[in-house]
């Protein structure tokens, strides 16, 4: 059973640094502040109502104040927190969003949250600087979206409890009682996704959970439906530019937004001879 931390009644004040054991869960709560959470280390999913974020390292997520959310830690982690007043708002978007850590921004984070003893002046300088990174940076389209309609939730929910489950939305439609051509609708409508999109979204969720507690690529590949490692590579590398041999080792710090279909990136052949992929016909 996943250890449940219960967030403390009082909300936190200032920046600070949470160490999360694997799979140990901070229970619904929310703040009355906006905040910025960055994981030092391993990997953190943030559920809302609406949706899942992935956050892997040297990526951050905003929660805006008064958004209920929760949290999970995937391997070993150490959750870095930042707070802001609640007219503070970045990016606009009134929802979490996940977003690149530039190294300016990933240096003020780790000042705020590593040094209590930082003078009041130095401290309000570098929250300026926080503030102004974040007005600059770009969210990425790490976020799973949960659907509404029950038939889609009972499929959501097969799918969660085994993201290698490969039957066609046909098949899995028989199973919740609901058309093919009906969910295919509502998938478009509730997460604007298709379903083959929002199938290869939460696998490629599972295969950061995954690696951050240690799997290997040929362990993460089976999990998560693949026909091998290197349909695995392939996607892995479209979704975030790095393979995930390549992710687990530098913990991701050249991964970016997952702007590419499913299948755009290198083989693993042509990773590892450094062979460039040929231009799409």
């Amino acid at each position: 059973m996943s250890p449940i931390r219960q967030p403390a009644c009082k909300p936190v004040e200032g920046p600070s640094r949470v160490p999360l054991a694997d799979r140990e869960r901070i229970d619904w709560h929310f703040h009355t502040h906006g905040q910025l959470i960055s994981p030092g280390r391993g990997v953190l999913r943030i559920s809302t109502a609406a949706g899942a974020w992935i956050v892997p390292p040297q990526r951050a997520v905003w929660i805006p104040a008064r958004v209920p959310h929760a949290h999970q830690a995937h391997g070993p982690t150490e959750l870095r927190a930042l707070v802001f007043p609640a007219s503070a708002d970045p990016l606009g978007g009134g929802q979490p969003a996940v977003l690149a850590v530039p190294p300016l921004l990933r240096e003020v984070i780790a000042a705020l949250t590593g040094d209590p003893g930082l003078p009041p002046a130095h401290r309000r300088n570098l929250e300026r600087v926080a503030l102004d990174q974040l007005r600059r940076v770009e969210a990425l389209r790490l976020c799973l979206p949960y659907p509404a309609d029950p038939r889609l939730r009972d499929v959501a929910a097969i799918l969660q409890d085994d993201p290698a489950d490969c039957r066609t939305l046909a098949q899995l439609g028989a199973a919740v009682g609901a058309a093919e051509r009906t969910l295919s609708r509502l998938f478009r409508a509730e997460t604007g996704m298709t379903f083959p999109q929002w199938r290869t979204q939460l696998r490629l969720h599972h295969s950061l959970t995954l690696l951050a507690s240690g799997a290997s690529v040929t362990t993460a590949a089976a999990a998560c439906g693949y026909s091998g490692p290197s349909a695995f590579i392939q996607a892995f590398r479209a979704a975030f530019g790095v393979t995930p041999g390549a992710y687990g080792r530098d913990g991701g710090d050249q991964a970016r937004d997952p702007s590419g279909a499913p299948g755009d990136g290198r083989p693993a052949a042509q990773e590892a001879t450094g062979a460039r992929p040929a231009p799409a016909g």
